[in-house]
Order: C-alpha cells, then sequence, then structure tokens
C-alpha cells in the first residue's frame, strides 16, 4: 500500500476521529464521511481507506502514540483535530499540489456539475450501471429500478431517465444518428469512455460500493 504523495503523519489525528465515529472502526470505502475526509485533503478514498488498515494495527510508533494519546481522550482529539484544521494552507489545493505531480480525478467526481447541479459523475456512474441492466423500452420513469434509484440518490425519476437518453447516444450497439443537443452530452460521453466498454462485472462492483455514498 502505496502512501499518497500529499499524506501528512498529522492526518492520523483526523483519520483517528473519523475510525473513532460511531459505528466505531473501518469506515467503508465510499462512505459519505471518508470521502468527505479525501476532498479535504485532496487524498482519494482508496488511499484513506488503505491508511485505515494501518491505523486499526497500529503498526507504527506514531500510530501508537495516536491511540495512546487520544483514544480515550475524544475532546483533545477533536480540539487538536480543529486546530489542525484551521493551520494556514490546510485545504488549500494550490499549496498542497505545489511541486508535486499527481493527477487526480475524484475530487470532479465527486463535485456537482455545472449545468446540473442535482448531478456528480459518480451518479452517471451509477446510472450507467443501470442502463445496462434494463432495455430502451424499460429506461422509463415508472420502471422500479429507475425509481429505486433515484430515490437512493435523492433526485426524480425524470432525471435518471433524461441521462440514460443521453447514453444511448453513446451506446455503439444502437446506433443512434439523430440529432443530440445537451450539456449532458460530454460529461456522460466520459463516464462511457471511462467505464461503457469495460468488464461490466467491474462497473457492477464501483456501482455497488457507491451507494454507500448515498446511505
Amino acid at each position: 500500500m502505496a502512501t499518497h504523495p500529499l499524506w501528512s503523519d498529522d492526518y492520523w489525528l483526523l483519520l483517528l476521529q473519523l475510525y473513532l465515529k460511531k459505528p466505531e472502526g473501518m469506515k467503508a470505502l465510499y462512505s459519505r464521511a471518508l470521502v468527505d475526509l479525501s476532498l479535504e485533503l485532496h487524498i482519494p478514498p482508496k488511499n484513506l481507506y488503505e491508511q485505515q488498515f494501518k491505523l486499526r494495527h497500529r503498526d507504527t510508533p506514531i500510530i501508537e502514540l495516536i491511540w495512546d494519546t487520544y483514544a480515550e481522550n475524544p475532546r483533545k482529539l477533536n480540539k487538536d483535530a480543529k486546530k489542525l484544521r484551521s493551520m494556514e494552507g490546510f485545504g488549500q489545493p494550490k499549496k498542497f499540489y505545489d511541486g508535486v505531480q499527481v493527477k487526480e480525478t475524484f475530487e470532479r467526481d465527486f463535485s456537482p456539475m455545472a449545468d446540473y447541479p442535482d448531478l456528480k459523475p459518480i451518479m452517471l456512474v451509477m446510472i450507467l450501471d443501470l442502463y445496462f441492466r434494463l432495455t430502451p423500452i424499460t429506461m422509463a420513469e415508472e420502471t422500479p429500478e429507475v425509481q429505486d434509484l433515484a430515490k437512493l440518490m435523492k433526485i426524480k425519476p425524470q432525471l435518471v431517465v433524461e441521462v440514460m437518453d443521453v447514453f444511448q447516444f453513446c451506446d455503439p450497439y444502437l446506433n443512434r444518428d439523430d440529432l443530440m443537443i445537451s450539456s449532458l452530452l460530454l460529461p456522460c460521453r466520459e463516464i462511457w469512455d471511462r467505464y461503457g466498454n469495460d468488464n461490466p462485472e467491474k462497473l457492477s462492483s464501483f456501482a455497488a460500493q457507491l451507494k454507500e455514498y448515498f446511505r
């Protein structure tokens, strides 16, 4: 498990704070709390998820010290975590990325889309997974699977159907030749290029993990 270049040992405090939140223990890879911390630190969820294993096993002196200092003193942990967050430069990506050669897409994937603020790219991933489970005729608002996904993501079924309609233009097997004018076309095309031509089982597994973010 390689350590992310933006990781700092100071972040063990924030990770422990997350770990101790009820229910105490390892947080799911795409749980809302872990993703929020990832966005705050500009470190992908996968890296923080892996760091949780190190934290749980207490396999370095500094981690052992963190546990001894804070595990039974949540007030001190919260106070020092708040102080860390208030430090100059904390949470400022330009300063964090200065001189660091990294390319991340996860922050954009979890950010609202400009023309569709109710949507995030990860939601397009989940809609694409459902797209492959339906036929064009069942890509309708009254379809139970469409309604269930919309309810999970807290959007209207109409919006799920609208995205699916755009995915039909991206689908090479449908050979749609009519004109599509939608600001959803480019983001949907990007998601299709990333996941639509890959193993559908990988997409299905990823979409299942992403459900944790909406629970």
